[in-house]
């Protein structure tokens, strides 16, 4: 049997009638609706989204972390780290995204979602690794693309580029050691080729 997708303001509408007062806002763009909750909604709102018979959102296609510390070069209104789940039914045929920010900006910290979809495991771990989220009730949540003696998170918009320390193999030591970094930061400027003959190709006349 063809299951045809819902209109995207039907299904605005059904989502209203699911989560109610859950909703902070809700909005369609790019024939897309994205609904923001708060941090203490967040796991009464999957759960609805999860099994409310007009929702019925079984997979979660992807979770992931943001700064919206410089967003868009900017001054930050608001709460800084959000987590954005996108959701899809394969049932009625139809996809969400879901906003929620962590309460507090030095120590963010929100619900893991491992439960309720399975396929968030290594997702929070990225989020945790990249921009130190913390996922209360993950059973085991240690960093998963950064290397073991990494320090910080540096995917937050006030890293530094070279990071904090750097990695080399000591001959002496016959090791791998770490320590502070030592690169100077400069300003790259790029050179502008004007050299005759540059690589052997004739120059256009």
């Amino acid at each position: 049997m063809t299951v045809y997708a819902v209109n995207v303001q039907t299904l605005q509408s059904q989502v209203h009638v699911a989560l109610g007062a859950l909703i902070q806002s809700s909005v369609v763009k790019w024939g897309e609706l994205t609904i923001v909750v708060t941090a203490a909604d967040y796991i009464p709102t999957v759960l609805a989204l999860r099994d409310h018979p007009d929702c019925r959102f079984e997979q979660l296609i992807d979770l992931c972390g943001v700064d919206y510390s410089t967003y868009k070069d900017e001054p930050q209104v608001g709460l800084r780290f959000c987590v954005v789940l996108h959701l899809l039914s394969v049932s009625l045929n139809q996809r969400i995204r879901l906003k929620v920010f962590a309460s507090d900006d030095e120590a963010p910290v929100l619900s893991s979602v491992c439960e309720i979809w399975s396929a968030a495991n290594w997702f929070e771990r990225e989020a945790f690794d990249l921009y130190g989220i913390v996922f209360e009730g993950h059973d085991d949540l240690r960093r998963i693309l950064t290397d073991y003696g990494f320090i910080g998170h540096p995917f937050r918009k006030d890293f530094p580029l070279s990071g904090h320390v750097e990695m080399r193999y000591d001959a002496e030591q016959k090791r791998v050691v770490y320590q502070p970094v030592t690169i100077e930061p400069r300003e790259i400027t790029p050179r502008i080729i004007r050299e005759e003959n540059y690589g052997g190709l004739p120059q256009a006349q």
